[in-house]
């Protein structure tokens, strides 16, 4: 199966390397997406774009796929669900949840010069980044693409209710399944409390599983991409 694999702010597709890598060799097929300026194209890049280049990745691949969203990315993978209900067999979503219609995208950090830079690691402390040394920090800022504000202050739009029949996978790294249980019993994740079907799979990681848990995280998305194509 088809696994289109999109990051989060400031990553690049290269950042699913290892998983890529890992995916392969359990017989799937992963297409990592690099965003309209987050890689290619310039700063002046919107949220449309960033929506436009994964539908256009969702329609290339030669049937159905699984869509896989990290951190605010999750809220591009729901996009896609909404766009493309009918050919996604599942959305995973790792360390993050949907955005809801109207709210910005990414609108957490300050924007400087028109883009949203990495802002250190000061408001990673704790969870998200405890399983990162040093070395891995350093690549991390060292890769790190600055996010045009077009795509961190776009507005998101959501209009078909289809997407909540995708079967749907929560991947929980810096918090656990229980505590997203609770988010979305008590109406924090409005769109995920709507969804037919969401299935939690917990990671024992920061908030980036892609750097320092590559193939354990692989097995997961293989997993569920294979529960798919047993149901079907």
């Amino acid at each position: 199966m088809d696994i289109l694999l999109i990051g989060g702010l400031w990553l690049n597709g290269s950042v699913w390397d290892r998983v890529a890598s890992e995916l392969e060799g359990l017989g799937h097929r992963p297409v990592p997406v690099t965003l309209p300026g987050q890689g290619v194209g310039s700063a002046s890049a919107t949220l449309d774009d960033q929506v436009a280049a994964v539908l256009a990745a969702v329609d290339a691949a030669p049937g159905k796929v699984m869509v896989v969203g990290h951190s605010a990315a999750c809220t591009l993978a729901w996009l896609a669900a909404d766009r493309r209900p009918e050919r996604l067999t599942k959305v995973a979503l790792i360390g993050g949840v949907p955005a809801v219609d109207g709210q910005p995208y990414a609108d957490f950090f300050e924007v400087r010069d028109g883009v949203v830079p990495f802002p250190g690691w000061g408001p990673f402390e704790g969870p998200d980044a405890a399983d990162l040394d040093d070395e891995a920090r350093r690549a991390f800022e060292a890769d790190a693409v600055p996010v045009p504000s077009g795509v961190a202050k776009g507005l998101v739009r959501l209009t078909d209710e289809r997407r909540f029949g995708v079967p749907t996978v929560l991947v929980c790294p810096e918090f656990t399944p229980a505590q997203a249980r609770e988010w979305i019993d008590a109406g924090d994740v409005p769109e995920l409390a709507r969804a037919a079907h969401v299935d939690f799979a917990d990671i024992d990681s920061g908030h980036w599983p892609m750097v320092t848990r590559p193939a354990e995280l692989a097995r997961i998305l293989a997993g569920a991409a294979d529960a798919v194509r047993v149901i079907s």
